[in-house]
Formats: C-alpha cells, sequence, structure tokens
C-alpha cells in the first residue's frame, strides 16, 4: 500500500496541490494499479513457457519496373530540374 506521504512526494515533484480527498482518492487508484500489475507480473511468469502462435508473413520483393523507367518521365513533369534532379525551393 501506497503511503499518504509518498503521494505528497510525488505531487510536489509535479508541482501540483492536492486535496486531503484528492490524495486519499489517488492512495486507492495507484493502489489498485500496482496490485493489477503484480498480477501480469505474476501471469508473465507463468507463460513464460508458451511458444507464439502468430508468425510473420513476409512476401518475396519483385521489381516490377526496370531500374530509370520513369526517371526521364518524372523529371520532365517537374516545374524544374537540374542534372537528373528536380529540383524544389530552399526551405531551410
Amino acid at each position: 500500500m501506497i503511503k499518504i506521504e509518498e503521494i505528497e512526494k510525488l505531487a510536489e515533484l509535479a508541482r501540483i496541490s492536492l486535496t486531503e480527498d484528492e490524495k486519499a482518492g489517488l492512495q486507492k487508484d495507484i493502489d489498485g494499479v500496482l496490485l493489477y500489475v503484480g498480477q501480469i507480473k505474476n501471469l508473465k511468469a507463468e507463460m513464460a513457457d508458451v511458444s507464439p502462435v502468430t508468425e510473420n508473413v513476409m512476401r518475396t520483393d519483385e521489381v516490377l519496373n526496370a531500374s530509370g523507367e520513369y526517371t526521364e518521365k518524372l523529371i520532365k513533369a517537374a516545374p524544374k530540374s537540374e542534372n537528373g534532379f528536380v529540383k524544389v525551393k530552399k526551405i531551410l
């Protein structure tokens, strides 16, 4: 169980002020969260031997277009180009 003093220290670190009711509410909420995390921690330890039931399905890479097939068309379609590159306005 988290102590009120610890909640006050957390509030001080967060630079927030809490009423006594808020401190009590936070104490209850944080205790619930810590209990839940403890349950998850125990569950993971019990399930350490379970193998995964999913796996990645990867497709093979296929080259659909010849290298540079559309380069000339794209450069001609650009408003400005220079030395085989699209020229854009400087932004920095």
